[in-house]
This record gives C-alpha cells, structure tokens and sequence, in this order.
C-alpha cells in the first residue's frame, strides 16, 4: 500500500473512532459541561481528520496547500476547485470548520447543547458522503506500484 493511502487509512481509522466516542458520549444521559466539552472535543477531531485527509489528497494531486490566515477556508475552496469535493459537501463541512474556529477559540463551557445537536445529527451522513466523494483517492491502485512487494497486496481493505 503506498504512502498516501496508509496516511489517510490511519486518518480514517482515528475519525470513525472519534465518531465512536462520539456517539458513547451523546449516549449519557446527563450532558454536564464535562460532556459538553467531550461531545465538543469529537467534533473538533473529526473536523480535523476530515481537513488532514483533504491535505494529503491535494498535495498528492500536485496542489498547493493554503498558507494564509484563512487556510481552513480556502483548503475547502481548494477542494472544491480541484474536485475533490461537491460544493455541497463543502458547504456542510463549512458548518463543522466554523464550530471547530469558535470549540479553539471558546471556553468548553461556552458550549450549548442545543449548537451541537444538529452537527452531532448530520456527522454520520457527512462522513458517509465525505468518503463516497474522496473515494477515487482512497482505493488502492495496484497500477501505481508496480516496484512493490506481491505481497504488500494481501493487505488491501479501506
């Protein structure tokens, strides 16, 4: 397997299991600020796996990875522009790159059960697209490896 798709298989292990402890803590039935922040906390990973993963996929497509202030924003304007993702994706992970600006920025608890209802609801269906859209990126090609070990192919589920 090369490198690109062992960096984003282990960003997608590390989100589906936020996306786990996610749905553990949504599950309690008292939501104290600890659990607040918890849920706040899963959010914020997936985010970043989600952001981690477009990384990759640009800077193997070649691209130029954003530098500026506005980094967050433009590596999704990136993604749209390189057709990585829909801009309808893009538009509700702009939902999820806001909430990660104000959980960095916040006191955890600042956080409001109600702000985080919707994005705990859609999580599942956004990564489930997210993973659809990236897809071409994140099957192994054999067709690229031709210098690999046979066996490096047994390995092959992502």
């Amino acid at each position: 397997m090369d490198k690109l798709h062992k960096q984003i298989r282990a960003e997608e292990e590390n989100v589906e299991i936020a996306i786990n402890n996610l749905k553990f803590a949504v599950e309690r039935d008292e939501k104290t600020v600890i659990e607040l922040a918890a849920i706040g906390t899963f959010l914020h990973n997936i985010y970043n796996g989600i952001e981690n993963i477009l990384k990759q996929i640009i800077a193997a497509e070649g691209g130029e990875l954003p530098v500026s202030g506005t980094w967050h924003k433009d590596l999704l304007n990136l993604s749209i522009s390189m057709g990585i993702v829909s801009e309808e994706l893009s538009d509700e992970l702009y939902r999820y790159l806001t909430f990660r600006h104000f959980f960095v920025h916040a006191y955890g608890f600042m956080i409001e059960e109600t702000h985080l209802e919707d994005l705990v609801n859609d999580i599942p269906e956004i990564w489930s697209q997210f993973l659809s859209e990236t897809e071409n990126y994140r099957v192994f090609d054999i067709s690229r490896c031709s210098d690999q070990n046979p066996g490096d192919f047994l390995i092959f589920s992502i």
